[in-house]
């Protein structure tokens, strides 16, 4: 739920290439040559690049919604054009980083779903765990959000990295002091089985046979292990947090404006 860990900080690289001395004059010269044609086909890629990443964004902001609007009411709680679009701005990110294209005609609907049901069933998470009486204290808050800073090399990294996920101060508080609550609830009301063994070395030797395919070394079972067993647990709270939202969904009067 910490929608600041995915921030895509988009970084232009524009290579200079520089020739190597040499002793020959008209060799020099020509290296001279080649290295400014390379300058100038460098720059005008990166320039190119730069107009294709402004069109993109300017199609990403088009799926925004007003962010006074109502989105969606669940139980009688509103869910803000503000909330929606710092969501869908993380849901664009994912889909980017996985290669897909998020303003094509399909790509929208499938965005617009996934965000929508994103805040849903994290409202629903939220009610519960209200009714269930756990809260977040100030400390908390400002201890959560060290931890974030921490991920961060400087405060201008920070700040730009709550630019890119479109958030601000008083937005990223809220959100940690949504997000401390539903941790406990999770942690607390979601339980799972710890992995066997059994589970722990079917995954291993899925893992070992798809390096072997791809000519790649794996490490021993005894080293990896550990974060086999801490992954296969997470997978299983994911699953059965999804059912519970399934659940409380189907007692919830949720009702979509947009």
């Amino acid at each position: 739920m910490k929608k600041l860990l995915y921030p895509i900080i988009i970084a232009l690289l524009a290579v200079v290439l520089t020739a190597c001395g040499s002793n020959d004059e008209a060799d020099k010269k020509n290296d001279e040559k080649e290295t400014k044609t390379t300058e100038k086909e460098t720059a005008k890629a990166t320039e190119e690049q730069q107009k294709q990443m402004e069109e993109m964004q300017k199609k990403l902001d088009k799926q925004k919604v007003d962010e006074k609007k109502t989105v969606a009411i669940v139980n009688d709680e509103k869910i803000s054009g503000a909330e929606y679009n710092t969501v869908l701005s993380t849901t664009q990110m994912q889909m980017q980083q996985f290669g897909q294209d998020p303003t094509t005609k399909e790509g929208v609907k499938q965005i617009k779903e996934q965000t929508l049901n994103s805040l849903v069933g994290q409202k629903l998470l939220l009610q519960a765990a209200d009714k269930k009486g756990y809260t977040a204290s100030k400390a908390e808050i400002e201890k959560e959000l060290a931890e974030i800073k921490k991920q961060y090399e400087s405060e201008e990294k920070f700040k730009e990295a709550m630019k890119q996920a479109g958030l601000n101060s008083e937005m990223l508080n809220a959100q940690i002091a949504e997000n401390i609550p539903y941790t406990k609830y999770v942690e607390k009301e979601i339980k799972v089985e710890e992995a066997t063994d059994e589970e722990i070395q079917k995954y291993y030797d899925q893992v070992a046979e798809q390096a072997k395919t791809s000519g790649q070394k794996v490490q021993k079972l005894e080293e990896m292990k550990p974060q086999i067993k801490e992954q296969l647990e997470q997978q299983k709270k994911q699953e059965k947090l999804v059912k519970h939202v399934e659940e409380l969904q189907k007692n919830a009067k949720v009702d979509i404006k947009i």
